[in-house]
């Protein structure tokens, strides 16, 4: 037994290397069969390749108001507010009542809410009856509901080689 102020407090012996055991005298034997031994390979494998998992969704939920700036892969639902602009590779949805301002770049985009400003690059667009979109569009495929509302220019339907520009105004007041 050691006092906790003795300095000379015995070493443990480092416990002994593991080698596999010395071979049975039943081995020199011919005429019995042995069982083949079972030994763990622990050579460095290559890592395996995983396959690419389904694309997460990030949520501005609402009555939340988040100033920034959205970068990166994946897809947003936006059904707050968002000040800032939106660079994904993947799907933007801004839900009803809810408000964007800012630029837009994704792969699709989908506005029942009200979105301020331009959405670029975009292989689909889809303007649903609440939504609404002050700014210009240039998409692949742009598809407007009835009693959707939109100020600003679309270029829709072309490649790059090719763009051509439609102004429309489909908001209109009457004076009562």
């Amino acid at each position: 037994m050691a006092l906790w102020k003795d300095s000379a407090a015995p070493t443990k012996e480092a416990p002994p290397p593991m080698t596999p055991p010395p071979p049975s005298p039943v081995a020199a034997e011919p005429a019995l069969k042995r069982e083949p031994e079972h030994t763990m390979d622990i050579a460095p494998q290559a890592p395996r390749r995983v396959a690419p998992r389904e694309m997460k969704e990030s949520v501005v939920a609402p009555e939340i108001t988040i100033t920034g700036k959205i970068v990166g892969a994946g897809h947003v639902r936006i059904a707050g507010r968002f000040e800032g602009d939106v660079h994904i590779q993947g799907d933007l949805t801004v839900e009803q009542g809810a408000k964007l301002t800012g630029g837009v770049r994704a792969e699709s985009v989908t506005i029942a809410g009200e979105v301020e400003g331009n959405v670029e690059s975009a292989a689909r667009v889809e303007l649903q009856a609440t939504g609404m979109i002050n700014g210009d569009i240039k998409a692949g495929s742009l598809t407007v509901a009835p009693g959707s509302r939109m100020r600003g220019r679309a270029e829709f339907g072309f490649g790059d080689e090719q763009t051509t520009t439609t102004p429309l105004k489909m908001e209109s007041r009457h004076a009562s």
